[in-house]
C-alpha cells in the first residue's frame, strides 16, 4: 500500500504521531492536520486517498469537517471518537463518515479498518467483475465511471453508499437483510449493523428519492431488509 497517502486529523500530537507510525509500518504516507481547518487545506495541497478524522476538535470538529468535506469529495473518512461520544457515530455516518473507531483504538483494528477502506475505494466498480450501466426506471448507475444519476443528474455518494446501491442494484428486486448487505459491503461479519446499515440507507434515500419517506427505488421489506425495486 505504499502508493496510498492518508491524512490524519487530530487535536493530540501523540495520537497523530502514534497513527502515522503504524502506518508508515504498512508502507502508507502519512499527512497530518491539527483540526479541521487545517484538515481541509492539506486536502486542497496533497491527493488524499482516506481520511481519519478525530470527532472532537478545535476550530472545526469532526463532524463539521466531515460535513464540508463531503460537499465536493468522495474520499473515505474514518472517525475517531471516545466510546463515551457514542452519538457521535451515528451522527458521523449521517454527514458522511464511511467508518467509525473509539479510543482507546486497537492498532491493529485501525490498520484493518484502514485497508479494508482503501480497498474498496481503489476498486469501485470492479463489484463481480461486471462493467455496465444499470438503469432502473431513470435511476442509474455507472460501474466504469463509479457514478449514480436520477434521471440524468449527478448524484453524490460516499464510498460506502456508492457500494450499498451497486450491491442492491445489481441484484435489482432481490432483498439483502441487514446482516448481509453489511457482511456484502463492509466485508466484515455483522455484529449489531442495524443502526450502521439503517444511517446509510436513509442517506441515500435523501439523495436518490423525491420523497424519502414514499420512496420509489429503495424499498423495505419489512421483517427481512431492502431491495431496489425492479
Amino acid at each position: 500500500m505504499e502508493s496510498f497517502f492518508v491524512l490524519v486529523v487530530d487535536d493530540e500530537e501523540e495520537i497523530r504521531d502514534a497513527i502515522e507510525i503504524y502506518l508508515k509500518n504498512e508502507g502508507i504516507t502519512v499527512i497530518k492536520a491539527k483540526d479541521g481547518i487545517e484538515a481541509i487545506e492539506k486536502l486542497d495541497e496533497h491527493t488524499i486517498h482516506l481520511i481519519i478524522l478525530d470527532v472532537m476538535m478545535p476550530r472545526l470538529d469532526g463532524i463539521a469537517t466531515t460535513f464540508k468535506i463531503r460537499e465536493e469529495k468522495n474520499i473515505p473518512i474514518i472517525m475517531l471518537s471516545a466510546k463515551s461520544e457514542d452519538t457521535d457515530k451515528v451522527l458521523g455516518l449521517q454527514v458522511g463518515a464511511d467508518d467509525y473507531v473509539t479510543k482507546p483504538f486497537n492498532p491493529l483494528e485501525l490498520i484493518a479498518r484502514v485497508k479494508s477502506q482503501l480497498r474498496r475505494y481503489m476498486m469501485l466498480g470492479t463489484y463481480e467483475g461486471i462493467q455496465q450501466v444499470i438503469d432502473v426506471h431513470g435511476l442509474t448507475l455507472d460501474q466504469s465511471a463509479k457514478e449514480v444519476a436520477v434521471n440524468g443528474e449527478p448524484v453524490k455518494l460516499t464510498p460506502i453508499e456508492y457500494k450499498i446501491m451497486e450491491l442492491l442494484m445489481i441484484h435489482a428486486g432481490r432483498v439483502f437483510s441487514i446482516g448481509e448487505i453489511y457482511e456484502r459491503v463492509w466485508k466484515e461479519p455483522s455484529f449489531n449493523a442495524e443502526n450502521t446499515v439503517a444511517v446509510h440507507i436513509r442517506k441515500i434515500r435523501e439523495k436518490i428519492e423525491i420523497d424519502p419517506k414514499n420512496p420509489r427505488y429503495l424499498k423495505v421489506v419489512w421483517g427481512i431488509g431492502y431491495k431496489i425495486e425492479k
